[in-house]
């Protein structure tokens, strides 16, 4: 049994779509975050779920690691060939397979990016609504259980995914969940895979939830004194039910960013991005009230606007915040992190991040989904800079400890990966073990993406 027995035997039957060259290799083996370039032993591409069933059989027989990988754009390590073994690559399956217009669902293959999804349906009067920032892998998003900045209004992957059908490790093919909105019939397997982040089966099929088009929509910007009043706002906003569609959070030192990124004015003071959908009286209410809101805590001009070229260049400021923040540090690395409070703990738990953060020795801008009570800091070091990096894990270690305390999670949506798994039986406690149980159920050989979220001796 060996690796390089397995990528052999896949070559024979899958040719030049086993690849083995450095290049690929190392394309495979970067990450988006501070974390090592860790090269596989080979990248595969298949084209059919039939094809992944047959890599998992001979990776099994072989004991070859397999570690799906989408678009490479999570921010835990979660596709570092950490034990070596196969980059299994997707982006062959990205077809979108079917679209149930009457019914608001598809079904599509896991390389198909929520961009490609939605330039699809744009016909339809539909669209995918989980929006994480970058344009990654369906299949990844679901992996990982990603959300993004509409969570607060049409909730994450978990949500949005109504079914699957998985390559388990030892090539079995299931399909879990249905089309039907509800379901009493068993296990929830389609959960179960959501958020496993490939350390129990490989998704080729999902089927997705979709949303109506809003008749309208509009987005608003406004800038507050300081960080406390930014937070106690979006409580308020929440706590009053205004149907938020994105409600985010930027600090002073983000805005900066933004503004020399994206060649806007704002003033660099914290800052809140917001979204409304409905119809166009829902959307002026909903305004109306906000302005309201945040007037009470100090929120400066409140000017929102329905006209899609400002949305767009709203949203597209948001979506590039973390190039931006890197950029304010030329050639540096993101320790990227989040977590996520209840929302009643929010502005006490941004406070004291941003405090810990401004009396360290490195910049560490503040930004997130703070209408569900998820927030992010990008700490940013100098790369080979082993003091800094010290220091970042030490801030982000208080993140996460402070999250736990606060009775919050050790990250909201970036996933465990390598850099949260020390975390989890803090959080879980002796359901972490159970998780492991789990894993040696479906993969007694330990092949899928091993290394990550559990620990299996």
């Amino acid at each position: 049994m060996s690796i390089e027995t397995a990528i052999v035997a896949l070559g024979k039957t899958l040719g030049d779509r086993v690849q083995t060259g450095e290049s690929v290799r190392a394309l495979h083996g970067a990450n988006e975050s501070y974390y090592d370039e860790v090269l596989p032993d080979a990248v595969v591409f298949p084209r059919s779920t039939e094809e992944v069933a047959l890599i998992a059989r001979t990776c099994a027989e072989h004991g070859c690691p397999i570690v799906p990988w989408g678009t490479g754009t999570s921010l835990e390590g979660h596709a570092l060939a950490v034990k070596g073994g196969i980059s299994l690559d997707m982006s062959e399956m990205a077809a979108l397979l079917e679209v149930n217009a009457e019914d608001m669902d598809c079904r599509v293959q896991p390389g198909c990016t929520r961009e490609a999804l939605n330039e699809e349906l744009r016909a339809t009067g539909l669209f995918f609504p989980v929006d994480p920032g970058a344009n990654a892998s369906l299949g990844g998003m679901a992996a990982t259980r990603a959300s993004g900045t509409t969570a607060v209004r049409y909730g994450t992957m978990r949500e949005n995914v109504l079914g699957l059908q998985v390559v388990l490790a030892d090539g079995r093919v299931i399909h879990t969940g249905s089309r039907a909105r509800k379901s009493s019939a068993g296990y929830d397997l389609t959960k179960l895979i959501v958020g496993s982040e490939g350390t129990l089966g490989i998704i080729t099929e999902l089927t997705l939830r979709l949303q109506g088009q809003p008749e309208a929509a509009a987005s608003a910007v406004c800038a507050f004194p300081d960080i406390d009043s930014a937070v106690a706002a979006v409580q308020a906003t929440m706590q009053m039910g205004v149907p938020m569609a994105r409600i985010e959070f930027l600090d002073a030192e983000c805005v900066r960013a933004v503004n020399a990124w994206d060649r806007r004015d704002m003033p660099e003071t914290p800052h809140l991005f917001m979204e409304f959908h409905g119809s166009e009286a829902g959307v002026a209410e909903q305004a109306e009230t906000v302005r309201e809101i945040v007037s009470e805590f100090g929120g400066g001009d409140f000017g929102w606007s329905t006209a899609q070229e400002e949305r767009n260049r709203l949203w597209h400021a948001r979506h590039n915040a973390y190039y931006a923040v890197k950029a304010l540090r030329p050639g540096c690395r993101a320790v990227t992190t989040d977590v996520c409070v209840p929302i009643s703990r929010l502005a006490e738990a941004v406070t004291e991040t941003a405090a810990e953060i401004a009396q360290s020795a490195i910049p560490g801008p503040i930004l997130g989904h703070v209408g569900d009570g998820n927030f992010h800091a990008a700490l940013l070091i100098e790369p080979g800079h082993e003091g800094e990096l010290a220091e970042a894990k030490r801030l982000a270690h208080a993140m996460a400890e402070r999250a736990l305390r606060m009775g919050g999670t050790v990250t909201g949506e970036h996933g465990v990966g390598i850099g949260k798994k020390r975390y989890m039986e803090a959080e879980h406690g002796a359901g972490w073990q159970v998780m492991a149980e789990i894993k040696r159920a479906l993969d007694p050989g330990n092949i899928l993406n091993p290394g990550k979220v559990v620990e299996v001796n």
